[in-house]
């Protein structure tokens, strides 16, 4: 039995499939492009939590600063805006990821 690049080289693939060595550094450059727009979503959540906190908008920033344990308070809200604003910015990206523009080119 032949070896996956051995065959690709007697039988060349259509147009529209990628070799495996070609597929893994797609799949790899996915999972970059994925991690960099979920980290950037998390820290604009936490960007905004912050942002909460310094212009003590509705009062959020001096009832944390009274609390007997500030830092919780804080993460308390500064952690599901990280985890949803990570998410939409995961899910945009998504949906909005180059992949065919990539493949025609």
């Amino acid at each position: 039995m032949c070896s996956p690049v051995a065959w690709e080289a007697v039988m060349p693939l259509p147009k529209d499939q990628m070799t495996t060595d070609e597929a893994r550094r797609d799949h790899i450059d996915m999972l970059k492009f994925l991690a960099v727009n979920a980290i950037f979503g998390v820290l604009l959540g936490i960007g905004v939590a912050f942002a909460l906190y310094w212009f003590d908008l509705y009062g959020l920033g001096s009832r944390i600063g009274r609390s007997r344990t500030p830092v919780l308070s804080f993460v308390m809200i500064a952690a599901p805006l990280a985890l949803t604003f990570g998410g939409a910015v995961t899910a945009s990206a998504i949906m909005l990821m180059p992949y065919k523009r990539k493949r025609e080119l």
